[in-house]
């Protein structure tokens, strides 16, 4: 069984379970999503008689994010840059456009595993990765090499897996922690953003992770601007990040979770997230974090930014010593949407796959042609 069909299998059984979304007929018959919108890239400079962009604020004062920023017309964008481009960080008009051009090729064409695609016109960069420079992940350690060739092994379709416990988090429909859950999918991609005094909550579509983020209530808000920080090196932000939690320090070592534990303030109109006391049995890799499994020792620091009323600029600084011989960072724009709609992901109760590879894999052991390594 494919890779890819693990995932469609699941989708098929969640929207028969929840009933929103049936799988069969042509593109037309499926329920229909808004259409795609397209992103746009921050741009180097306005024009000097543009007036600067203030960001609205929420009745207690602090910068007002909320909304529903679906990431599906990030979906193209590759996450590691091709080889061939180097330091170049997006692509030229004509290779955007030849890009979108095949992105249109594919909604405009019959429905495949993909059933709601969620596809748009990216933005015009050449990979979420943004550092290192190259735009490609650096060399991991011997130990994380190691545990992503583990997951690699079980990632096979072939693989004989004795136990539901022998597979991913994901397959699982445990969780997709937080880099799977923030880094863009081609279905089921909403992320929605609310706010309360002392608090922000974001909220992922697919394996319905909510992340309860508490406000440093002392942060100093400044009406406009980018704070330095946010085009400060990785090694200030860390510095400066965990100088930002004293007033509410993580929890104690011994707790630890899928999503880790955040701990947010603003800087300017900028929201850092910095979350710590990850469990180390979540991934990191493109979509939905199926690969390169991250250790103990995550810390991740996130940033939300809004460039004008309906861009939201998001990135994320990956730091696990563990995994990587040094941080890295993915950034990318994300497009406000609100006829989006957050639909039910119910995947336990429609998760067939899991019982059928179980299946397949008892079913090649009695014909012999399965074995455990």
């Amino acid at each position: 069984m494919h890779r890819l069909t693990r995932c469609a299998a699941v989708g098929i059984a969640i929207s028969w379970m929840a009933g929103a979304r049936p799988t069969g007929g042509a593109a037309q018959d499926r329920p229909s999503r808004p259409a795609p919108t397209t992103v746009a890239t921050p741009q180097a400079g306005a024009p000097a008689t543009a007036a600067p962009f203030v960001s609205p604020r929420t009745p207690w004062g602090d910068p007002d994010l909320q909304g529903t920023w679906p990431g599906g017309p990030v979906f193209s964008v590759p996450f590691e840059r091709a080889p061939e481009l180097g330091t170049r960080a997006t692509l030229s008009d004509e290779e955007a456009a030849k890009r979108n051009a095949s992105i249109d090729a594919q909604l405009a064409g019959p429905p495949s595993a993909n059933f709601w695609p969620e596809l748009g016109h990216a933005p015009p960069l050449t990979s979420l990765v943004v550092e290192p420079e190259n735009g490609r992940l650096p060399p991991m350690t011997e130990d994380g090499a190691r545990r992503a060739n583990d997951w690699r092994v079980i990632a096979d379709p072939a693989y004989p897996a004795a136990a539901a416990a022998d597979l991913r988090p994901y397959d699982r429909c445990i969780t997709r922690g937080v880099l799977g859950s923030a880094f863009p999918n081609q279905y089921g991609s909403g992320m929605q953003v609310h706010q309360a005094p002392g608090f922000v909550v974001i909220r992922y579509e697919m394996v319905h992770e909510a992340r309860v983020i508490p406000l440093d209530p002392s942060a100093l808000r400044e009406p406009q601007g980018r704070p330095e920080e946010s085009r400060g090196t990785t090694g200030s932000t860390s510095a400066r990040a965990r100088s930002k939690t004293d007033w509410r320090p993580h929890l104690s070592p011994a707790i630890r979770s899928y999503m880790g534990d955040p701990r947010g303030w603003w800087e300017g109109d900028t929201l850092i997230v910095e979350t710590t006391n990850f469990n180390g049995r979540t991934g990191s890799y493109g979509r939905n974090g199926d690969g390169n499994p991250t250790s103990t020792a995550l810390r991740l620091v996130e940033r939300f930014r809004l460039r004008d009323s309906d861009t939201l600029l998001y990135e994320v600084l990956v730091e696990d010593p563990q995994t990587w011989v040094r941080p890295w960072k993915v950034a990318f724009p994300l497009r406000r949407d609100e006829s989006y709609v957050l639909h039910e992901y119910a995947c336990h109760e429609g998760n067939y796959a899991l019982s059928n590879i179980l299946r397949a894999a008892r079913a090649a052991e009695r014909a012999g042609t399965g074995k455990r390594e």
